[in-house]
């Protein structure tokens, strides 16, 4: 492994050309169809060893969808081509196939020259623990002469007899689901028409985002539609990287400013004032959606991060529900909504997961979640944000030291009256402020995120932090 190939129990991603070749990617995709056709999940679902393959619009992805194809087939698995298409869409065809699997070919807000596998288990969710990390010791235990791959110990695949079809249909059948979900109320929207303007980064998400809004009614105006993947700005769709979609929406006078990722599972906006107002309010904005008022949230869980804005928290409060934060990382929220059967769920970073669907990121449904909140309170973007209190979110890193214990021991010793939290590094908790410490799963170091009512005293915690991590 160079020190730019990442890998976790939910993929392995890299530099294109320099760690991530054709090779490299037939290799891990071939000891993911090993893993599921040892496992026998295509045959306990009805589809033998089918493996679902989709890919965003990096231009990387049609060679490394055919390696990923390649190794497939030799370890036995007969392949869904859903092509050029939302990560969410993936994750739903697995589902609609009752496939073994599946492969996405995306490194979602990642830098251009990067690309990356991301695998999905047979329930739609990507892989995490021992699923994960079999997947991963099969990638070492396999080797690679010229164009034949095999498994020690497992023999050649049987790659020529193998099948590989297409699905064309995966992302209309994506969002006919997304228009009937329980809490999207079509017809209000339409009668809305509202004017949205549209930012796909040059991804998966120009097309499908322009059939979704047009279909609820929406007049859209866009840039960077195409689905060329030549991103002309960095694609992580934060606030400092959405200059030209607020102008757009100063220019048009639209209602709101949409912006997706690459793979159009994380959505961030802007208000009709053309103000980026942060992706958590994407989620803030969803559990408004689907909680409604009249204490329609009394009993009902609400899922995020640790890492999560107080936005989240005080909308599911403020509506009588429970809030329950998991370690950070998408996989360790979908497992605890289905596991409490939350109402919805998500991550600060713009990732909506809304389980009446499935228990993934989702940008379209994101999408109808925002839309039917303002059409139903006939509120403004701006207006539904000065609604509730206001935070900054701070964040910083420093060298990671050979231990974190004595540093997570000092800063409960220095903030002993704060909530402690221990599942994912230690997260220092206030009614209105946190200071959430925790090692990077990517780089050696330590990464610290402080939320406050100012950005003045999310600052000083972040530097408290950030001097008992030298200190110790």
């Amino acid at each position: 492994m160079t020190d730019t190939l990442m890998v976790s129990v939910s993929g392995v991603r890299g530099i294109v050309g320099k760690d991530l070749t054709d090779d490299v990617v037939g290799r891990w995709a071939q000891a993911f169809g090993a893993w599921i056709v040892a496992a026998g999940n295509g045959e306990r679902r009805g589809s033998g060893a089918t493996v679902v393959v989709g890919r965003d619009a990096r231009t990387s992805g049609p060679a490394f969808a055919r390696a990923a194809m390649a190794g497939l087939a030799a370890a036995g698995c007969d392949v869904i081509d859903v092509g050029l298409v939302p990560t969410p869409t993936v994750q739903l065809a697995v589902e609609h196939h009752q496939a073994g699997g599946g492969i996405v070919i995306t490194a979602s807000h990642n830098p251009i020259e990067w690309n990356a596998l991301k695998f999905i288990g047979p329930d739609g969710i990507f892989l995490d623990g021992p699923d994960g990390a079999r997947v991963q010791q099969l990638a070492v235990e396999t080797t690679v002469t010229g164009r034949e791959r095999t498994v020690k110990g497992r023999g050649r695949g049987k790659g020529e007899a193998q099948e590989i079809r297409s699905d064309p249909r995966a992302v209309e059948r994506h969002l006919d689901a997304v228009l009937e979900l329980p809490a999207v109320d079509v017809d209000r929207i339409r009668r809305r028409q509202f004017k949205v303007a549209l930012d796909a980064v040059r991804g998966a998400g120009g097309p499908v985002m322009r059939v979704l809004l047009e279909r609820l009614g929406c007049s859209v105006t866009g840039i960077n539609l195409e689905t060329d993947g030549q991103f002309p700005r960095a694609p992580e769709p934060v606030p400092e990287n959405l200059g030209e979609l607020s102008a757009l929406v100063r220019r048009s006078g639209a209602d709101l400013g949409i912006a997706v990722d690459p793979d159009v599972d994380r959505l961030a906006m802007v208000d009709e004032t053309g103000a980026a107002i942060g992706e958590d309010y994407t989620l803030a904005f969803a559990v408004r959606a689907v909680l409604r008022e009249g204490g329609r949230g009394k009993g009902q869980t609400v899922v995020c991060n640790l890492s999560t804005s107080l936005v989240v928290e005080d909308a599911a409060r403020a509506l009588g529900a429970e809030i329950v934060r998991t370690p950070v990382g998408e996989v360790h929220v979908a497992r605890a909504i289905l596991r409490l059967a939350a109402v919805i769920g998500g991550e600060g970073n713009g990732g909506v997961m809304y389980p009446a669907l499935h228990a993934g990121r989702d940008a379209p449904v994101a999408t109808a979640l925002v839309l039917e909140l303002l059409a139903r309170t006939q509120q403004t973007v701006s207006e539904l944000v000065k609604a509730g209190p206001r935070y900054t979110i701070v964040k910083a890193k420093t060298p990671r030291g050979p231990a974190l214990e004595p540093v997570y021991m000092a800063l409960r010793q220095r903030f002993a009256d704060a909530q402690v939290d221990t599942q994912d590094g230690l997260r220092l908790a206030w009614r209105d402020r946190w200071l959430h410490v925790r090692p990077s799963n990517t780089e050696p170091i330590v990464r610290l995120i402080a939320e406050a009512p100012t950005s003045v005293a999310a600052r000083q915690l972040v530097d408290e932090g950030r001097r008992l991590c030298a200190a110790s």
